[in-house]
């Protein structure tokens, strides 16, 4: 099918070039915004007037957002998958920290119901430096760009921003927020689009880790635009991020799930990041859920990503401590119906795995498909599995994808972002 694919583009190609001199531009341009990000790349070498056309960043926004779905006419949606495999681990609160990597894989799949159809990408070479940990993650994915990050377990500052299709990327400057200017943190990152600017934003949020209980929670943003970190000040409402706290990004808005602290107790609310206003606000968690320590909450995106899911693993034991591992901890997914309407929490499923077998655990929940299904990673004795749950039958289908030590997905389209900043790095 690559090779028709590859031969049928090529055609059309030769017949362009052969009239690249022959129509009006606007004519030229209602062709060109119909072909792949593949072809437009190759077109980029034709004449200088359609690499000029190709990489304007308004040509560039409208091959993004047509009016009309030329360049995905299936209307197939694709998954970034990163998983790493032949390495030695451990569980950082939730999240597990890899060693020794000896076998790691990128890879883009399309969300068809086999899950059969996909391609390897390969790194940024600025992603294969000596970082201080042993693999750099994916923070999110947003209209093609991917946000890498290098700051699980050791504080290291490496960020990029990347584009696979086009096989570029930009490193990111070392943030204000460090080690060095406010002693030992907890931080997370999320990444998103700025509609009121058209611009990709990174932020940071920060929680120091002194005894001095009344420390605040702060924040620091960065523009791709700009090429700049800037602060943001402190985080209201006041919260706790966890080191290990995934983010959403839904609506033109992150979310983080955090912990508020107050005179009564602790209790748990998804603080959120408007990149348009650059406001803090928050959103409240499901009632039932309380503050405890052996809860790992999880945000991702539902409803076609236009609302917000939580995946949330505990344990009833009560000699549970930081295990996430357990056989006998279970899975509960939420989903709100109705964005930002506390009343529209809905519990969707309790996963246990004693039906699954004994020896059978839930690692994680990952995502939602187009479908309604729900990808989660299962261990059976020592093997991994990635999985496809039907929460309608509640039936398990086996992905073929197996073996990884660690796994992450997102959501992901090609694009031709990045194409013209003359500071990002080809490879």
């Amino acid at each position: 099918m690559d090779k028709i694919q590859d031969i049928t583009e090529g055609i059309h190609e030769l017949k362009f070039e052969a009239m690249a001199h022959s129509f009006p531009e606007e004519i030229i341009q209602e062709i060109l915004i119909r072909l792949s990000v593949k072809s437009l790349i190759k077109c980029t070498s034709v004449c200088k007037a359609w690499r000029s056309m190709i990489i304007n960043q308004s040509f560039i926004h409208a091959h993004l957002n047509p009016t009309v779905d030329f360049a995905n006419q299936n209307n197939i949606d694709l998954l970034l998958l990163h998983r790493i495999s032949l390495s030695n681990s451990l569980n950082y609160y939730q999240n597990k920290v890899i060693h020794k990597v000896k076998d790691e894989v990128h890879s883009v799949h399309h969300d068809n119901q086999a899950f059969d159809v996909y391609s390897k990408i390969k790194l940024p070479m600025a992603a294969k430096k000596n970082y201080g940990n042993s693999h750099i993650r994916v923070v999110g994915t947003c209209d093609g760009l991917i946000c890498l990050a290098d700051d699980l377990l050791s504080y290291a500052y490496n960020l990029i921003i990347w584009n696979p299709a086009i096989k570029k990327s930009v490193t990111l400057p070392k943030p204000g927020i460090t080690y060095q200017t406010h002693g030992g943190y907890n931080a997370s990152i999320g990444f998103g689009f700025d509609a009121t600017t058209n611009d990709y934003k990174v932020v940071r949020v920060v929680t120091s880790l002194g005894e001095d209980v009344e420390t605040p929670t702060v924040a620091e943003v960065y523009s791709l635009a700009t090429g700049t970190w800037r602060r943001l000040g402190c985080v209201s409402p006041a919260c706790l991020i966890d080191k290990a706290a995934s983010s959403a990004f839904v609506n033109g808005v992150l979310h983080w799930p955090v912990a508020r602290q107050t005179d009564v107790g602790v209790y748990y609310i998804i603080l959120t990041f408007d990149l348009g206003k650059e406001v803090f606000s928050q959103i409240p968690m499901p009632k039932i859920i309380l503050w405890n320590f052996k809860l790992a909450l999880q945000l991702s995106v539902s409803d076609n990503r236009k609302s917000i899911a939580l995946f949330m693993r505990r344990n009833n034991h009560e000699d549970f401590y930081m295990d996430y591992g357990r056989e006998d901890s279970v899975f509960d997914i939420w989903v709100m119906k109705e964005y930002g309407r506390e009343e529209s929490w809905s519990k969707l499923i309790t996963l246990n795995p004693q039906p699954l077998g004994p020896e059978t655990i839930f690692l994680s929940a990952l995502c939602f498909r187009k479908s309604g299904e729900v990808l989660l990673l299962l261990k059976e004795k020592e093997r991994q599995e990635l999985v496809s749950l039907d929460l309608v039958s509640k039936q398990f289908k086996l992905l073929g994808i197996s073996g990884f030590k660690y796994c992450t997905v997102d959501f992901y389209k090609e694009s031709l972002l990045l194409l013209d900043k003359s500071d990002a790095e080809s490879y």
